[in-house]
């Protein structure tokens, strides 16, 4: 057999793993959230201008996503316990959800912070594409994305995280 046939493709799969393995550990330091404007359930209008000087959790979410429904009781007891502090958390559904479930589901589920549709999908792009949900960011008071959770983020160490974030001038 002719090794150098192999040689192209093993080249190939080590750069791809390396470049993976360049963004997981990169993502995030120092990386600014995107600029994004967004409307509330409420219909109030923001931007992640307001931003600045919080901490604040984004989470991209839907109500057809099981992990994100499962993980939501989470999500409103952390923002339940920083919020005096400092902390601020924003629900993005995705564009395809439709916004009479989003309305009902933040309505009954009582959720304690804004909730905005991505109607047109450009928080979603802005952020990077977001696809997959859920898929949470944590971003600093100086408006850097500090981690990316894609799935449901282990809560003792995100909490341990906000402690530090909120600790910071």
């Amino acid at each position: 057999m002719n090794a150098t046939r192999w040689i192209a493709p093993a080249l190939l799969l080590a750069a791809l793993a390396g470049g993976g393995f360049w963004a997981s550990q990169n993502l995030g330091k120092g990386e600014q959230a995107p600029p994004v404007s967004y409307v509330l359930l409420d219909g109030v209008k923001r931007d992640s201008s307001q931003w600045t000087g919080k901490v604040m959790l984004v989470n991209f979410w839907a109500t057809s996503c099981t992990t994100c429904v499962k993980e939501m009781p989470e999500i409103i007891a952390t923002h339940e316990k920083f919020k005096a502090r400092g902390f601020d958390t924003l629900a993005v559904a995705m564009s395809y959800d439709p916004p009479a479930f989003v309305a009902n589901f933040a309505e009954s589920r009582r959720l304690p912070f804004g909730v905005a549709i991505d109607n047109t999908g450009e928080i979603a792009k802005q952020f990077g594409k977001v696809q997959l949900t859920p898929t949470t960011f944590l971003i600093n008071k100086r408006g850097e994305i500090v981690k990316r959770y894609v799935g449901e983020p282990d809560f003792v160490a995100l909490h341990s995280l906000v402690e530090k974030l909120l600790a910071e001038s």
